[in-house]
């Protein structure tokens, strides 16, 4: 490691959360009604879509229309992906997906997956990406900080029976949120060097004086909304590496900063919501003291390198195999950290090449729950599940009274935080063992050994996690794996997020209470470590049998001189 790399990453990290707090303090106020610049367009929104924005929702009505919502956005995607051919802006006549891969592409961008089990620029449209692909990462995006803002109203106020509008939540949040940061994030790019056209290709004239059709698009849009709203999926089949989508090391800073900035600014916006701004601060911390060890950590493990090849004298220093070499290997693998601390499968380096313990932190982080910060929206829900968690197992260790912001935590909230925790542990090593026992999945495996079983757990892990990066080893399209790992990306999505709104409207109808002498304190240093300790036991350490067959055993193997 050098300290450039380091400062890189401190750099990083100051532009954020710098940007946390000015931001959260506007999300509160889009949550709270009271952003309205351009409320003209936004009535006409409620007008057109028959939309009262004045009626409030149950925890139940919440949850079934953004669950409605999901099927009908799936189903237009899926008809979009099958029936491209015949759709506008498709120049190259690119034919329509395949059943299965349709589902799984539908699966993925409804669920803010973002998996990719397809080459973009062989087998979907410019129309498929404009109408279809980018027009999710809105929504899904939206829809998840919307599922954010109804649990934070849950800490609001005293008996409250209602989270929201959901149909409201997610007009605003677009309207306010999403599109003006894209917009302006688009338009750096454009200005960088990423394209923004209706072309589908223009003729490349190469050094043996042939002609080679070179992809092009509307790539900046989407490459501003991938990132913002921790979606991933790029308009080329390297992602981030391309220099279409990443021109230069500016852009690659502008990238990593969009990756995280919401994870980061909600829970700032939930400290203003709660009217105590500590609370929204400890919950900061947590997510940045992990994401921050874990970008140290990767790139420690890639700057010290392949011991073998080292021996060897084939490498001097460093881990240079499968990263992007225009920025470096603290640039690389800080953007790789991001987008796995996040549910954003963006790549610019390959995790397949990583050294084992290189790409074991980043499945790690993944494991944790998608939680340093996570998704935009999911990532503060599911701390909010380990907050509760916590204060529990504080009050069971110190006979306190477990409460968090005045609101009794009792068994029906625990019974329900435990079924969102494990659950998603359940199916992610289920499906990848059930996987490794076929032999569709064995085959879908580019290595044996170690390596194998991470690639596949990797895989299971991302797309029930909803990130939708891949270790780059897994030929994902097969009928095992389409149609498995899109049930995964619908489960991780709302088999989680379903438990966490009925958390929301238990906690909202309960009386709010003065703190007391037995309240657990839940701001300061001491309730962060506990936070952090609950977050990598409950949410980490099952899968440390199957890490320690896969990654890590892999890193012992590498140092004794064997390798698969």
């Amino acid at each position: 490691m050098t300290i450039h790399g380091l400062l890189y990453i401190a750099l990083v990290f100051a532009l954020v959360l710098g940007a946390a707090f000015p931001l959260g303090r506007y999300m509160a106020a889009i949550f709270e009604g009271r952003v309205a610049w351009l409320r003209p367009l936004e009535t006409g929104f409620y007008r057109l879509a028959g939309i009262d924005e004045a009626r409030q929702m149950s925890w139940q009505s919440y949850a079934i229309a953004l669950l409605l919502l999901s099927v009908i956005h799936f189903s237009l995607l899926y008809a979009i992906l099958r029936l491209q051919y015949y759709l506008p802006f498709n120049p190259l006549h690119i034919a329509g997906m395949s059943p299965r891969l349709a589902f799984n592409t539908a699966a993925s961008f409804t669920t803010n997956t973002n998996w990719q089990a397809y080459v973009p620029e062989q087998q979907i449209s410019n129309g498929a990406q404009m109408l279809g692909l980018c027009v999710h990462m809105f929504l899904s995006a939206a829809a998840g900080i919307a599922a954010a803002a109804a649990v934070m109203r849950a800490f609001t106020s005293s008996g409250l029976k209602t989270l929201g509008n959901f149909y409201t939540d997610l007009t605003r949040i677009t309207l306010y949120l999403l599109i003006p940061i894209t917009l302006i994030a688009a338009t750096l790019l454009v200005l960088a060097g990423s394209p923004e056209t209706f072309a589908q290709a223009i003729p490349l004239h190469t050094l043996q004086s042939g002609i080679q059709p070179l992809a092009i698009g509307p790539v900046a849009l989407q490459e501003a909304i991938k990132e913002l709203g921790t979606n991933g999926g790029g308009f080329f089949n390297a992602n981030s590496a391309h220099p279409f989508e990443n021109p230069n090391a500016w852009t690659n800073l502008l990238e990593t900063w969009l990756i995280l900035v919401i994870g980061f600014s909600l829970p700032i916006a939930f400290g203003h919501m709660v009217k105590d701004k500590p609370q929204g601060r400890t919950l900061m911390t947590a997510m940045a003291i992990i994401l921050a060890l874990g970008c140290v950590g990767t790139y420690a493990a890639e700057a010290a390198g392949n011991p073998q090849q080292i021996a060897a004298g084939v490498q001097a220093s460093g881990n240079w195999e499968g990263k992007e070499v225009r920025f470096g290997i603290p640039a690389s693998t800080t953007f790789n950290v991001a987008a796995t601390g996040t549910s954003t499968g963006a790549v610019d380096s390959f995790t397949d090449s990583y050294t084992p313990l290189g790409g074991a932190i980043p499945m790690f982080l993944m494991q944790l729950g998608e939680v340093t910060p996570g998704g935009v929206g999911s990532g503060f829900y599911t701390i909010i599940v380990f907050a509760l968690l916590s204060v529990f197992v504080a009050g069971l260790m110190v006979g306190r009274t477990p409460e968090y912001l005045g609101k009794k935590v009792q068994a029906k909230e625990i019974k329900l935080a435990m079924l969102a925790v494990l659950v998603v542990a359940i199916f992610i090593l289920c499906g990848a063992s059930l996987s490794l026992m076929t032999k569709s999945g064995l085959g879908s495996l580019e290595n044996a050994g170690p390596h194998g079983l991470s690639e596949m757990l990797y895989g299971w892990t991302s797309a029930t996690e909803n990130n939708g990066s891949a270790f780059a080893g897994l030929s994902a399209d097969t009928p095992l794996l389409d149609y498995g790992l899109g049930a995964a990306m619908l489960f991780g999505r709302f088999a989680f997020m379903i438990p966490i709104l009925a958390i929301a409207g238990s906690l909202a109808a309960k009386p709010k209470l003065a703190e007391s002498a037995g309240t657990f304190p839940t701001t300061g240093l001491l309730f962060t470590f506990l936070l952090i300790g609950v977050i990598i036991i409950l949410g980490g350490l099952q899968f440390m049998p199957a890490d320690t067959l896969g990654p890590i055993a892999e890193h012992f193997l590498l140092y004794a001189g064997k390798s698969f």
